[in-house]
């Protein structure tokens, strides 16, 4: 059976629920595993056929140190916040002896309707280096910073992973 890894970074846990959406989503066709991206492996083993990874949208893209610091003002978890994000850990990511294709997403504010994505970020700086991509970058969508959840968006994350399963076979 087909192997996926989601890698995904949340201050306010929203990206972290979509994130186990997702998988559940993968699981209609592939074994998953789902790893907070501070205990994120910096190498990829060979099992792993399907790289998905998520974080929140901040400043336009992925969250750097000086946007986690905001986030922790607003109440984010300070601990997650003060560590490395998605940002980090792509630009470090190596694979084993093949390259997994590769999928993103990200959450952001659904209004106003915030520009840039940290998934496309995330996308393109892995194709960078040699992922191909699976499909294009997808959005979920919170009520406001901290959250919550737009309603829907937990089944759209499933389907959304179901549909990158059957796209991986």
């Amino acid at each position: 059976m087909k192997h996926a890894l989601v890698v995904f970074e949340s201050m306010f846990g929203n990206t972290g629920k979509i994130a186990e959406a997702v998988a559940e989503g993968l699981r209609t066709g592939m074994t998953v595993d789902v790893v907070e991206v501070s205990s994120a492996p910096a190498v990829l083993g060979d099992e792993v056929e399907l790289l998905v990874v998520g974080g929140p949208t901040h400043a336009f893209s992925m969250s750097k140190a000086s946007t986690r610091a905001d986030a922790a003002k607003q109440g984010a978890d300070e601990k997650i916040a003060a560590g490395g994000g998605l940002r980090e850990w792509v630009d470090q990511v190596s694979h084993g002896g093949t390259r997994p294709v590769v999928a993103a997403f990200d959450t952001k504010v659904e209004r106003p309707k915030m520009p840039g994505s940290a998934a496309r970020a995330a996308l393109k700086r892995l194709r960078r280096a040699g992922f191909p991509a699976l499909t294009k970058a997808e959005n979920f969508y919170v009520g406001g910073t901290p959250g919550p959840l737009v309603d829907g968006e937990l089944d759209r994350a499933r389907d959304w992973g179901a549909r990158c399963a059957a796209e991986t076979r």
